[in-house]
């Protein structure tokens, strides 16, 4: 048995990340273990899809197993996003292999940069350029140019290259003995439009969202797993989920928020509390706050994040704790043969059913609170969508299990 891990969104899966598997089985993996984005993602957005449908979806595509990258982690910066879902794998405790995509394609080239970023030279390069007003990334490419010369650097303006560094850095971390692999991605880049038989996720959620009874021109580019699934999902009301839905609510929510408040999130500081906050009581619309609390230094995407925290009461103490333990969005026969390894493996308890969690554990302890924030979000989720569902789905909805 030979365990390949991928950390991933699949925000929509779509042909591309069908032929990732593809290859990390031709390299040798007879089982796959997906570690996915819960019902938010990395940009700060809700997922088009709810995690149980993108497992079905991971399923049907080539995995065996789907973990649940929790929150904290899934609706993160990158670095933090690597760590939880390389955190993740290594608690397995029977993963081989850590497959990902990259622009470049080469481990060695990665593995360099990463040595580079986490030397000691490194943070007072990185200073020096925040000090200039560059957002972390440019200080940080820039940092790196300066260590390793600028054309190897360039690496780290390609947004999965920049992810598999983080996984370089946070396997050395951990000190795991996972071997990550470093497939070239196919097709289109990162936000790109198509390449031949390929679309970026970003693409596909653009059109999915303007045109959701319109499929035609997403067709291509998934397979026919996922269009079915798309279709039950827009046909239930379940998708596409999007915030647009609560723009009022969120904009009263952080209205109510002073500095002192928003100096309790994650990635809040350095006055941006203040920015923030001035922002919200003049913008009239969502996007018009973000745009008004935008600068260099502050992304969209990071921007989002903290919006999202806000809402959800995500405060950076949580930052500080692990994933508390492993929890099972969906598997098939060889996904069952991964989590009878995993009893004699893992260094997290296996959480098949919410009951476990909420018989296992009491209110008071860390794993019971990880395990009400997810509750949490997923019932702000489900407000998201086009048809409004009831509280406690996380509490209830069982993994998909299938019996092949």
């Amino acid at each position: 048995m030979h365990i390949s891990a991928i950390i991933c969104e699949y925000n929509p899966f779509h042909t591309g990340h069908a032929y990732h598997i593809a290859q990390t089985r031709a390299l040798g993996a007879t089982h796959v273990v997906a570690i996915m984005s819960g019902n938010f993602v990395q940009r700060g957005e809700p997922a088009l899809l709810n995690k149980w449908a993108r497992a079905r979806a991971a399923l049907a595509g080539g995995a065996d197993l789907v973990i649940e990258l929790p929150l904290s982690w899934a609706c993160a910066s990158a670095d933090r996003f690597a760590y939880g879902g390389v955190f993740l794998a290594n608690a397995l405790g029977c993963v081989q292999t850590l497959s990902f995509g990259s622009e470049c394609g080469d481990i060695s080239l990665l593995t360099q940069i990463a040595q580079a970023v986490i030397s000691p030279q490194a943070q007072p390069l990185i200073q020096q350029g925040l000090a200039l007003g560059l957002p972390f990334a440019a200080a940080r490419q820039r940092a790196v140019a300066q260590l390793i010369g600028q054309k190897r650097a360039s690496t780290l303006g390609r947004a999965n290259d920049i992810l598999g560094v983080e996984y370089l850095k946070a396997l050395r971390q951990l000190g795991s003995s996972i071997t990550p692999i470093a497939l070239p991605r196919a097709g289109a880049g990162h936000d790109a439009a198509p390449q031949g038989q390929y679309a970026s996720a970003s693409w596909l959620r653009q059109r999915l969202l303007a045109q959701p009874a319109d499929f035609k021109s997403t067709l291509p580019y998934l397979p026919q797993d996922t269009i079915r699934i798309l279709q039950e999902e827009y046909a239930s009301g379940r998708a596409p989920a999007c915030l647009s839905r609560l723009e009022r609510g969120v904009l009263l929510r952080l209205r109510a928020m002073l500095p002192q408040d928003f100096l309790l999130l994650p990635d809040v500081g350095e006055g941006l509390e203040n920015r923030i906050c001035a922002a919200v009581r003049q913008a009239c619309s969502l996007p018009d706050a973000i745009d008004k609390i935008k600068t260099k230094r502050y992304t969209h995407a990071r921007i989002r994040r903290i919006i999202l925290g806000a809402v959800l009461g995500l405060d950076r103490r949580r930052l500080e704790l692990p994933p508390p333990y492993l929890r099972v969005l969906g598997c098939n026969l060889r996904g069952r043969e991964i989590l009878r390894k995993a009893r004699t493996t893992a260094s997290l308890p296996v959480v098949m059913h919410p009951k476990d969690i909420l018989s296992r554990y009491s209110p008071s302890t860390p794993e019971y609170e990880h395990f009400a924030l997810e509750s949490l979000a997923s019932d702000f989720y489900h407000l998201t969508t086009p048809k409004v569902f009831p509280c406690g789905l996380d509490r209830t909805v069982n993994p998909v299990i299938l019996k092949t």
